[in-house]
C-alpha cells in the first residue's frame, strides 16, 4: 500500500506531517512505516538489499550479514513487505528482496520539512 502524503485539503506543497492535521488512517499508516524502520536488524536489511548486485538480494544472502536465523530474517522481510517497503519474488525455493523506490520517495517526502 502506498504511503498517504497528504491529509485531506493539503497543499501539494507541503510535508504530510506539516501540511495539514493527518487523519487517523493516515498517521496510523506512517506509523506502521516508523515501527518498521526503527528496528535496527530491518534497516541492515535494506541496506544490504539496496547495495545487492542489481538491487535485489536473495533470502539466503541475507542472513549471515545481520547474524539472524532463516526464519527471523523471514519474520523481518515480512514486516518490510506489509509496510510496503520491500517486494518478494518466489524463485524456487529462495525470496528475492528488492526495495520499492517510490515507496522510499514517499518516504522522503513524507520527512522532508517545509521550506
Amino acid at each position: 500500500p502506498a504511503i498517504p502524503l497528504a491529509p485531506a485539503g493539503a497543499q501539494a506543497c507541503c510535508s504530510p506531517l506539516s501540511g495539514g492535521i493527518l487523519d487517523s488512517a493516515s498517521a496510523e499508516r506512517i506509523a506502521q512505516i516508523f515501527k518498521a524502520l526503527a528496528d535496527p536488524a530491518r534497516v541492515k536489511l535494506i541496506s544490504l538489499i539496496a547495495a545487492a548486485e542489481g538491487g535485489q538480494a536473495c533470502l539466503c544472502d541475507l542472513t549471515a550479514p545481520v547474524g539472524l536465523s532463516q526464519p527471523t530474517v523471514s519474520h523481518h522481510m515480512k514486516m518490510l513487505g506489509d509496510t510496503g517497503l520491500v517486494h518478494r519474488e518466489q524463485r524456487g525455493k529462495w525470496a528475492y528482496y528488492r526495495l520499492d523506490a517510490a515507496a522510499f520517495g514517499q518516504l522522503a517526502q513524507l520527512i522532508t520539512p517545509l521550506s
